[in-house]
């Protein structure tokens, strides 16, 4: 998630790290626009930057922990399947790893 954060301009930087302050600051009554359900356990944290949307897939895991799958940046209206598959496999590696712990 770092290296997607890193990729972006000082601008863009600067509008995820306040949408991530507003997850941080609300939890899960956070919604439209800066948040909006996926599927099952899947939300997206959306920002806009110009015409540019970057967009986050977290989920919520235990005690108000958020846990940060997938960041990129949309270019179609409807979410890429393969950002949704990216997520849903580092969602599914995150929870086996917890279990083994």
């Amino acid at each position: 998630m770092q290296e997607f954060i890193d990729s972006l301009d000082a601008t863009s930087k600067a509008k995820v790290a306040r949408t991530l302050d507003l997850l941080e600051q609300f939890g899960i009554k956070l919604r439209m626009p800066f948040a909006k359900h996926v599927e099952g356990d899947l939300w997206e944290l959306r920002t806009r930057v110009g015409s540019d949307q970057h967009r986050i897939i977290y989920f919520l895991f235990t005690g108000g922990v958020f846990v940060l799958l997938h960041g990129f940046v949309k270019k179609t209206s409807r979410m890429p399947q393969r950002d949704l598959e990216t997520a849903r496999d580092r969602r599914d590696d995150f929870l086996s790893r917890r279990r083994r712990a």
